[in-house]
């Protein structure tokens, strides 16, 4: 049952390099964002597969959910358009995409139909809900208190950059398109 897993753990991993790597690689930031949230996915993945599925489904609604969607909203504030011969062109970017979502998602149903915190145990992975909230919030609170700042600041920021620049006396920029 081991080399099933160590298996896994080796597919997840190429998973997780080929997506991050497409991520970091892509012009199109939409595409950027979908394969940022293909990696998140994956490690949420492997850290089910390593016995944490409470970190695992941290990292799918945090990393995967709210801030992959944030970055999506960043993009639609900055009003990023392609052009209109680019869906066509698009659609080989999005092949790679779908590989990797249905070899992530066929793992996860497998881990999750398979179960295999109960047949490995891995005590140096395994944490308590309580405990890495206790963990969290009493060594790294200020860490998380700057990232949340953080956060609101690229909020802001987009929303600045979003609505464009309207000089004295001249029309908004929307209208002089």
């Amino acid at each position: 049952m081991s080399i099933l897993y160590a298996t896994l753990f080796y597919i997840l991993a190429v998973v997780i390099l080929a997506s991050t790597a497409l991520a970091i690689t892509r012009r199109n930031v939409v595409h950027a964002v979908v394969y940022g949230v293909i990696s998140f996915i994956a490690v949420g993945v492997l850290f089910y597969l390593l016995g944490a599925p409470f970190v695992a489904g941290l990292q799918v609604i945090i990393y995967a959910g709210a801030i992959m969607v944030f970055f999506l909203f960043i993009v639609m504030m900055l009003r990023v358009r392609p052009s209109p011969a680019a869906w066509l062109a698009g659609l080989k970017q999005w092949l790679p995409a779908i590989i990797f979502t249905g070899i992530s998602f066929t793992m996860a149903i497998y881990l999750v139909w398979d179960d295999p915190g109960t047949q490995v145990t891995l005590k140096s992975g395994m944490a308590g809900i309580t405990q890495m909230g206790h963990f969290v919030f009493r060594k790294y609170w200020f860490a998380v208190e700057i990232a949340s700042y953080l956060l609101l600041i690229a909020l802001v920021g987009a929303l600045y950059l979003g609505r464009g620049v309207q000089r004295p006396g001249g029309p908004p920029p929307e209208e002089k398109r």
